[in-house]
């Protein structure tokens, strides 16, 4: 039985090792419902529908139809996302985490309906580093795309 060579372990030591850096630590004030979402970070790789900066500011996801049968359309259009994986779902409320597809940068995803029942807030943060060159928003953007062209958000 041949061994593999020292380089290809050495290979893929480092890419097990760069997908675990970049995975980095779920920050302790996401993924916890009924909490309401996490403020961004100082940094600018989040956007929210929260945020009081216009820099970090999205709008929230405004519903066209009741929250019951918005709820299970977002959780299907998270669910067919590429590299993301739903991690905490209550009533109300939703945590996924999505990688990048090159080094596997994990992003945090929250969203919370409002207590009036049409809107649904949205926060979406890098864990690592401090610009996002833009991914942050351009996926709160393609999930508000996906549920409008399903007929779930105006």
């Amino acid at each position: 039985m041949r061994r593999p060579a020292l380089p290809a372990l050495a290979s893929l030591g480092l890419a097990c090792w760069i997908g675990i850096a970049c995975a980095g630590t779920r920050p302790s004030g996401v993924g916890r419902p009924g909490v309401g979402l996490a403020d961004c970070p100082s940094t600018p790789n989040c956007v929210s529908s929260r945020a009081t900066e216009a820099e970090r500011g999205i709008d929230p996801l405004e519903l066209a139809i009741p929250p019951d049968e918005a709820w299970p359309a977002i959780h299907e259009a998270l669910s067919r996302t590429k590299r993301t994986r739903i991690v905490t779902e209550a009533e109300g409320y939703l945590y996924a985490e999505c990688r990048s597809a090159l080094f596997g940068f994990v992003d945090d995803l929250e969203l919370e309906l409002r207590p009036d029942g049409r809107t649904v807030d949205v926060r979406s943060a890098s864990r690592l580093g401090r610009s996002d060159l833009g991914v942050n928003r351009a996926r709160v953007e393609r999930l508000r795309a996906a549920l409008r062209s399903r007929g779930a958000v105006r």
